[in-house]
């Protein structure tokens, strides 16, 4: 059996979300191909030098084309050579007219709930290849059982088309010790994600004001590469007089990203819609104490061991915060059940049910 995976979202050099997804699947995928199962992965450009590397059972095919990849040149490769028995896509888009079956997973249906936090020609693809992946697919992966239910609502998808396989999380995440940035200083409050709109760092900014009224020592460190729309973000800093307070690393590598987990008072997922929610099992793994948003799949991920708070209501979210950090039994109480949580995911349980799905629809 020979299966095609879009490998494009690993193909990047800072890695987060979805990529991070996929960059794990692939190296499962390598990891366990063989004779028997071997595997041709799709890409626009040549591979990086972090993906996994090509032997007889795992190869790269580079396919050019300079817009809708997708939709027009991948379907168009797959038509000419049909060497492959079945075609998996990591997130959201499959390849139109595919002459073999597909699986697709599906990680959110955020843009339905906000439209108006996505570029309109995101927001476009989004609604009309998304359904079209979900419609035309032998299986659909949902990474939550949140985002399940919001496939049957929203794309009318049949329930027993849809298969439920949790993210794993980076286990090695903090195995090399690290330095903490020469500017980042105890105590501190920690927010890893990329900078846009529905991560609601603004909300998060605006209650950390709050919070700081009482707890004027700490700091808020936000640690992510900027999206789009993040302008907005550096101005309400600016608004709320936090420049000394606020410290923006940009995009950190997994070393000190570990660390900083290691050393945060508190870390805090403001998200208004995450279809999984990979930081907080990160956070749980390294003992960092979690709040997070009461929307989306968060509570279902994180269950009883997180703080909830309404995402849109400020004055809630730094009412959790203070909570938890002046109060050592709570944080004790968090870090035991964090630990407790994220034995219930890892990258290999996530590849093996995949892999399982995907030669189910083989044909």
């Amino acid at each position: 059996m020979r299966i095609g995976v879009d490998g494009n979202e690993a193909n990047v050099e800072n890695k987060v979300g979805s990529s991070i997804y996929t960059f794990e699947l692939l190296s499962y995928f390598k990891s366990v191909s063989s004779k028997d199962t071997s595997f041709i992965i799709y890409l626009r450009q040549l591979p990086n030098q972090h993906l996994p590397k090509e032997d007889k059972y795992f190869q790269y095919r580079v396919v050019k084309g300079p817009f809708y990849w997708s939709q027009i040149f991948l379907p168009l490769n797959l038509l000419l050579n049909r060497d492959i028995n079945v075609f998996f896509s990591p997130a959201h888009y499959v390849p139109r007219f595919s002459p073999v079956p597909t699986v697709v997973t599906i990680h959110d249906l955020g843009y339905i709930y906000y439209p108006n936090e996505y570029l309109r020609k995101d927001l476009y693809k989004l609604n009309n290849w998304t359904q079209h992946a979900a419609a035309s697919s032998c299986k659909v992966i949902t990474v939550s059982q949140n985002t399940a239910d919001d496939v049957i609502k929203f794309l009318k998808i049949d329930r027993s088309k849809i298969k439920v396989v949790y993210n794993g999380f980076r286990t090695s995440l903090g195995e090399n010790n690290s330095s903490l940035p020469k500017n980042m200083s105890k105590p501190f409050i920690l927010f890893v994600g990329t900078l846009q709109p529905r991560k609601n760092v603004a909300r998060l900014l605006q209650a950390f004001s709050i919070f700081k009224k009482k707890n004027p020592k700490y700091h808020l460190v936000i640690a992510g590469k900027k999206g789009w729309m993040f302008e907005k973000i550096f101005e309400k800093v600016k608004e709320l007089e936090l420049e000394d307070s606020v410290i923006f690393t940009g995009f950190v590598d997994d070393n000190v990203l570990g660390t900083m987990y290691k050393n945060a008072s508190l870390f805090v997922l403001p998200g208004l819609y995450e279809g999984f929610g990979l930081p907080v099992l990160e956070a749980m793994h390294l003992g960092c104490p979690v709040a997070t948003s009461n929307t989306g799949a968060l509570p279902e991920i994180a269950g009883p061991a997180a703080k909830y708070f309404d995402p849109t209501n400020t004055g809630e979210m730094a009412q959790v915060m203070n909570q938890i950090v002046n109060n050592a039994k709570i944080k004790q109480d968090l870090v035991k059940k964090g630990r407790s949580q994220v034995k219930k995911f890892s990258w290999e349980k996530c590849g093996q049910n995949t892999l399982d799905i995907i030669k189910r629809c083989a044909k």
